[in-house]
């Protein structure tokens, strides 16, 4: 198994931390990973994205150029990321904020009005777990109670009352999507 992933967003939506727990999550089910972050000068505000691969055998580079899967929060992930999508692959966008369709015929096209489902469990700011719990669905390299475990184990000790609301909001992701979406 080989999966590549960018999830792409502003500073701020949490795009950092949900490639960091997939990326946990994975190695705590023994897969082999890698987590690349990047950001802009601004911590909030600021572009952000992450490079998650996991895979079950040893990976030659953390770089990809054709992500698998792309999930975008905003328009400017979204417009930069749309092209690089690999053949085949899946863009996952957030329809409650990006503004357009994309326009790809040869990739899965997969809207998921993540920040108004974050806004249904209680707050906004949970947009990233809504679509890490979409993408688990879509492409289930992991089961989604893994995750969930293992977002018990990484989340910081200081951050711990937000525990219920982030299993809520992948649970929603999750949930949001009851069809295979094909190509």
């Amino acid at each position: 198994m080989y999966h590549d992933l960018i999830i792409s967003g502003s500073g701020g939506q949490g795009a950092l931390f949900a490639g960091q727990l997939l990326a946990y999550a994975a190695m705590d089910a023994g897969y082999q990973v890698t987590w690349m972050p990047s950001y802009g000068p601004e911590m909030r505000g600021g572009t952000a994205h992450c490079t998650v691969i996991v895979a079950d055998a040893p990976i030659g580079a953390p770089l990809v150029r054709n992500p698998q899967t792309v999930i975008a929060l905003n328009r400017p992930s979204l417009d930069k990321y749309e092209p690089l999508v690999a053949t085949g692959g899946f863009l996952i966008y957030n329809s409650s904020l990006v503004g357009r369709e994309p326009h790809r015929p040869d990739i899965a096209l997969v809207a998921v009005p993540g920040s108004d489902l974050a806004r249904e469990v209680g707050d906004e700011r949970v947009l990233n777990m809504v679509m890490l719990g979409a993408f688990l669905r879509l492409r289930p390299i992991l089961p989604l109670e893994e995750v969930c475990r293992a977002l018990e184990r990484h989340m910081a000790k200081r951050r711990h009352e937000l525990l219920t609301l982030n299993t809520a909001a992948l649970r929603r992701g999750f949930s949001a999507l009851t069809v295979p979406v094909p190509l």
